[in-house]
């Protein structure tokens, strides 16, 4: 493995996505208020200016299914399907940097998926339209974590991996940015398969493409949730801020440790059926933390009934 390198081109980003935001969107002033931390973090990356992204981000089955559910899966290739309204066609995926960083992932026993053709959607397309302005302006490695499908991996081993792309990177003689998109608390209207009628459940196993006038049903669905959610007639679990607060702290002390000790269970209870995309931040400060010690660099975050989130922005770099 070769780890060798300036330790200092590394920094992460968190930032939460929402399939909601433009369909159902809050109130003018807190619309101010995350674009402010919006536009900070773009001009972070822009003075960062990395050359290459490695994006952590979750799927809502648009690519990885029951038939095969990986905990987490790096892409030499991607294309992204274009939900929501999100772009669809190909990313700018640096496949020799991605070959070269799942080489060495494996080298430090961490068991990597690799994936030379995967479908991702708006948790991937959306992080690269807002930092960079569209899906293919910049080299990206995409990593999915799973945050849905059950069951679910303790959250040492989405650390490890964070760890190990973080070393893999120093190795790469680029400044490389650790990307994370998801959560914080939510708890959208995201299919289960415990229980689920025969057709959903058959969806949901082999990953049955939607046709577009399904597809937009679905995405109908959702809006009609977050609306109910930010009108509380709905019965979803509701945003937490204290946790994700609590998440934030830990990730702004460098306390990733701490992590460890989060069960799958508390999880869930504390922030949702799909609070489980804080992974992708939890990988992405892990890789940062490769790299030595550091700091955040900003901090925002706001609960955001209207796209059913704890919305989170985050920047950070070496001391």
């Amino acid at each position: 493995m070769n780890v060798s390198g300036n330790p200092m081109n590394i920094a992460a980003v968190g930032l939460s996505h929402s399939p909601l935001i433009g369909k159902n969107d809050p109130a003018p002033d807190v619309l101010e208020r995350v674009e402010a931390a919006v536009s900070g973090a773009r001009d972070f990356v822009r003075d960062f200016d990395p050359e290459l992204v490695v994006l952590f981000a979750p799927d809502h089955y648009n690519g990885f299914f029951y038939k095969e559910m990986p905990p987490f899966c790096l892409a030499t290739e991607a294309h992204a399907v274009g939900d929501f309204g999100s772009s669809s066609g190909p990313l700018s995926v640096d496949s020799a940097a991605a070959r070269a960083l799942a080489e060495s992932v494996l080298d430090q026993d961490v068991d990597l998926t690799v994936s030379a053709r995967m479908t991702v959607d708006h948790g991937f397309a959306q992080p690269l339209e807002v930092l960079f302005g569209g899906i293919d302006r910049v080299p990206v490695v995409p990593v999915f974590v799973n945050g849905v499908a059950t069951p679910l991996g303790p959250v040492s081993r989405i650390r490890a991996l964070g760890t190990a792309l973080g070393r893999a990177a120093a190795g790469l003689d680029k400044r490389v940015l650790f990307l994370g998109s998801g959560g914080l608390s939510h708890d959208p209207p995201v299919p289960v398969l415990d229980g689920a009628p025969p057709r959903v459940a058959d969806a949901l196993i082999e990953g049955h493409p939607p046709t577009a006038e399904q597809r937009a049903r679905g995405e109908e669905r959702v809006v009609k949730a977050g609306r109910e959610y930010a009108a509380g007639s709905a019965a979803m679990i509701p945003i937490n801020p204290r946790w994700d607060n609590e998440l934030l702290d830990l990730l702004e002390q460098g306390d990733l440790a701490a992590f460890d000790s989060w069960t799958v269970a508390w999880m869930g209870e504390q922030g949702g059926g799909s609070a489980h995309e804080v992974r992708t931040w939890i990988a992405a400060f892990a890789g940062l933390a490769a790299g030595g010690a550091y700091e955040m660099t900003s901090r925002f975050y706001e609960a955001v009934p209207e796209w059913i989130a704890g919305f989170a922005v985050a920047t950070a770099r070496l001391r």
